[in-house]
């Protein structure tokens, strides 16, 4: 029986969507992978109704659309999804760019920082009352 929740991770830097999907799955995370915008959207709405937990995403994707719409696209679909933001120099956008009750978490970055991020929203999401992401905290 598999308990792992399931993550759309999007970054558009090989090295980096590796190191992140390898220790978001040591936290008992299950990883879709997304290296640009467009498949990601895809995912998104594939994946919004399908299991999918939360959203982690660079703001910066190398194209037209960055990771404030892909963001903002996510909570379209899933009102309580959360939204954690990687960003190596528009960090600084977030309280204007960023849906609420998201993270942004800093390049250079340790692994860790994600992780604990998500899991931070996760939790919070779940210590909710009548939140679509989970139960009541015991």
């Amino acid at each position: 029986m598999e308990l792992a929740v399931s993550l759309l991770l999007v970054d558009d830097e090989e090295m980096i969507v590796e190191i992140l999907k390898d220790a978001l799955e040591e936290g008992g995370f299950r990883v879709e992978t997304c290296q640009s915008a467009e498949e990601a959207l895809e995912a998104l709405a594939r994946k919004a109704a399908d299991g999918l937990v939360g959203l982690i995403t660079d703001i910066n994707l190398g194209s037209k659309l960055t990771g404030w719409d892909l963001g903002r696209r996510a909570r379209e679909l899933r009102p309580d999804l959360p939204v954690v933001y990687t960003s190596g120099y528009a960090a600084d956008d977030w309280p204007a760019e960023g849906v609420p009750n998201s993270l942004v978490v800093r390049k250079p970055f340790a692994a860790a920082q994600v992780v604990t991020a998500i899991s931070t929203l996760l939790n919070k999401a779940a210590s909710v009352p009548g939140s679509a992401s989970g139960s009541a905290s015991a």
